[in-house]
């Protein structure tokens, strides 16, 4: 498993923030031999948890080594990146702090090595339980929704050769064009990745099984200036998908989870 690729494109997704992950970092703690071993549940070895800098408009999650570090970000981040939900009409009740005020969280997992990303998304869900003294509870609630289908003609995506690996995710926007490089990526993957551009969960309608590997290119906006001024400007995210993978992107309605909110608090001084 690729962690640096992985782990950019799923905070990224969830959490529509700067991510940045490097493998040392003075003052890291070690590494502990590699990945954390696959049945280990991790909680929190120590963390702290202050108010972030109201006046920063910055925001990172990073993990240098096993030292996690969130700064300057809004408890419905955390969430969102937790339980793998886009917000909006996924997540109900929230309170309006949880959207505007901002936190600064520090800490090691209590078990050795690097949590993959499950673990670490248990992580997160139990700081906001211990910490913010988060209760919610999942429904499934019909929604609009884009569903992912195979177009007219067939997929044009390669399998990928080693389908024991995790998703990876390279590239990024520049100019209002996204570029993406994805490898060992299943279509439910695809579908959370791609959900950050969109304003509606994508739910996968393909059938596909396995793994793939393939390129994206499409403008973020196909109004802008930057668009309109760049000759080999590729089409937008819909059009897209369609042309260089072969997939569909439908607007419908559809069951999709949604967390309801139940209890959160700011947290106590550390």
């Amino acid at each position: 498993m690729n962690w640096t690729r992985l782990m950019g494109a799923a905070m990224l997704l969830l959490c529509g923030v700067s991510t940045v992950l490097a493998q040392t970092a003075a003052g890291a703690p070690p590494d502990d031999g590699g990945m954390m071993a696959k049945d280990v549940d991790p909680g929190w070895e120590a963390a702290t948890v202050k108010p972030g800098d109201p006046n920063d408009t910055s925001s990172t999650i990073s993990i240098h080594r096993r030292r996690v570090t969130v700064k300057n970000e809004p408890v419905m981040a955390l969430l969102k990146f937790a339980y793998s939900v886009q917000g909006g009409s996924q997540i109900v009740d929230a309170p309006e702090w949880m959207k505007t005020e901002r936190w600064d969280v520090s800490g090691v997992p209590d078990a050795p090595g690097k949590p993959n990303l499950p673990q670490f998304q248990s992580m997160m869900r139990k700081l906001l339980a211990e910490r913010f003294g988060l209760k919610l509870h999942k429904e499934q609630r019909e929604m609009p929704v884009f569903a992912l289908t195979v177009a007219k003609g067939g997929v044009k995506l390669e399998k990928s050769v080693n389908q024991s690996l995790g998703p990876g995710n390279n590239g990024g926007g520049a100019g209002g064009i996204e570029t993406h490089h994805y490898t060992n990526t299943a279509m439910p993957d695809l579908a959370l990745m791609l959900m950050i551009y969109g304003d509606r969960p994508i739910v996968d309608r393909t059938g596909l099984e396995g793994r793939y590997d393939f390129d994206l290119r499409w403008t973020k906006d196909e109004t802008s200036a930057a668009a309109a001024t760049t000759a080999d400007a590729p089409p937008g995210l819909f059009t897209a998908v369609q042309e260089q993978l072969g997939l569909k992107l439908e607007a419908t309605k559809a069951m999709a989870d949604v967390v309801v909110i139940d209890k959160v608090e700011r947290p106590e001084a550390n």
